[in-house]
């Protein structure tokens, strides 16, 4: 099985791997993708991990990325089955004394929500969100230096983006409800949010909840992976699981090959194929930290103290901006944070498909040092406990992953690093390594098309549809 009467392998099934596979199939080239587990989808696979009814995404939950990208767009997965839903509010994010900073679909909603912030937010957040479309096209469409088309609305994000989380929300805000909304969404970046450029995750995830919302995929995100690989069925490619790779011999055949795995892998499978020093650099690539997952089946919905948190589907749970700096700083500097940032999904809430009637799942992950073994299930349930009395009465089973068994999962999260590469702004230009097409390697054959490469993690398929044109214009042309 060499692969010898297609003109291009893609090795891995996730998004980024099935838009490859996609965009060259529309071109009219030949292309197999090869997927190690027996299911596909990578970070977007769904399961019963807990009781028998109760369906939990394994990886990603939320999709405003989906949404927004102009790859998956201009695919018409729902064609295939794929629908996104949205929850009455993207997100919520609570404090102490049962009160929220709550993100609306409505810039005015939120900013009137936030008090004495209420001018600075709708100052900071209107223009982005007027430009969303353009700053989308220039940072993530093109993320590497590049002229924008539209300059003035992307210099002023990027003035913005390039600054650290702590320094923008504390100069921009008083209350603390706007600061920790705003910081919980830069926390997204894993990464400490005295760290310039964390604002940039801040502001594009904020973005994103009023243009676009944070919806999830009724049925779980598995379904997103199923409507592509329909989609890429439907133009003649082909898939086929359980089939590891290892080395190039078992690729001997085809023009191209395009890796939707870590630099890591890459390396390994692609041994001489690949001069000594790229693969120097692919083995130096430096992961962020790691996750720890819990998946929870309850009797009845989250009891949150804050009211809007029971109509959110993304709750960020960690308290102030200074509490949410110190769990950041914590996890950078190698140890297990003691109240951890918490990010939890509430996809039960506006798909009922995902439980039983009359029940619901919870979805949450703290982040930890990376390849961390540790069991977190007590932090994040004294967390959760914290803003939600009473929550442990309502858990009925609960499955968890430390960060060694997120990697064992997915041996693409090393270390459990589900970004798929630190996020800092050295690593987010140079994604595996510094190269003008950082999806194209010294060897023209050889393309990667993974979360490595820029933009970066997030369920957009962009990496993949960079990495496909790059094979266009070059060997497959």
């Amino acid at each position: 099985m060499a692969a010898a009467d297609v003109d291009a392998v893609v090795v891995g099934s996730g998004p980024n791997g099935l838009a490859a596979a996609i965009t060259l199939a529309r071109a009219g080239r030949s292309v197999r993708v090869l997927e190690a587990a027996e299911q596909i989808g990578g970070g977007t696979r769904t399961g019963q991990l807990t009781l028998p009814g109760f369906r939990h995404d394994v990886c990603s939950a939320v999709h405003p990325l989906a949404i927004a990208s102009p790859v998956l767009q201009a695919l018409m997965l729902a064609e295939h089955g794929c629908e996104f839903v949205q929850p009455e509010i993207p997100l919520a994010h609570p404090l102490d004394g049962g009160y929220a900073g709550v993100l609306h679909r409505s810039i005015t909603e939120t900013a009137e929500g936030l008090g004495a912030d209420a001018a600075a937010y709708r100052a900071l957040m209107e223009p982005t969100v007027r430009d969303w479309e353009g700053i989308v096209g220039d940072t993530m469409m093109a993320p590497v230096p590049r002229i924008p088309r539209h300059p003035r609305a992307t210099t002023r994000f990027g003035l913005l983006a390039l600054r650290p989380a702590t320094r923008l929300a504390r100069s921009r805000f008083q209350t603390e409800a706007a600061r920790a909304l705003f910081a919980g969404s830069a926390a997204h970046a894993m990464q400490p949010l005295g760290q310039p450029g964390t604002a940039a995750f801040g502001l594009v995830l904020n973005m994103l909840g009023h243009a676009v919302g944070w919806p999830v995929a009724r049925g779980g995100s598995q379904v997103i992976a199923d409507a592509m690989a329909s989609l890429l069925r439907s133009l003649g490619g082909e898939i086929e699981t359980g089939r590891q790779v290892t080395s190039m011999a078992e690729l001997l055949g085809p023009r191209a090959v395009l890796f939707d795995v870590s630099p890591r892998l890459v390396e390994g499978i692609a041994a001489d194929a690949l001069p000594g020093r790229y693969r120097r650099a692919l083995r130096r690539f430096r992961h962020g930290p790691g996750v720890f997952k819990i998946d929870y089946a309850l009797s009845e919905p989250v009891p949150w103290t804050a009211e809007p948190c029971r109509r959110a589907g993304t709750v960020h749970v960690g308290g102030t901006l200074d509490e949410l700096v110190a769990s950041e700083s914590a996890v950078a500097a190698g140890r297990h944070a003691e109240r951890p940032f918490v990010l939890v999904a509430q996809q039960s809430l506006v798909d009922p498909s995902r439980a039983p009637e009359g029940k619901h799942t919870l979805w949450a992950y703290c982040h930890v040092p990376n390849d961390s073994d540790a069991d977190m299930t007590e932090a994040i349930d004294r967390q959760l406990e914290r803003f939600a009395p009473g929550f442990r009465d309502v858990v009925l089973a609960r499955h968890t992953m430390n960060a060694r068994e997120v990697e064992a999962y997915n041996p693409s999260y090393v270390g459990g690093d589900i970004n798929s590469g630190a996020a800092d702004l050295r690593r987010l230009v140079r994604r595996p390594s510094l190269r003008w097409a950082p999806s194209t390697t010294p060897n023209p054959r050889l393309l990667l098309c993974g979360a490595s490469t820029p933009p970066g993690g997030g369920v957009h398929g962009i990496c993949g549809y960079a990495a496909a044109r790059a094979a266009l214009r070059g060997v497959l042309k």
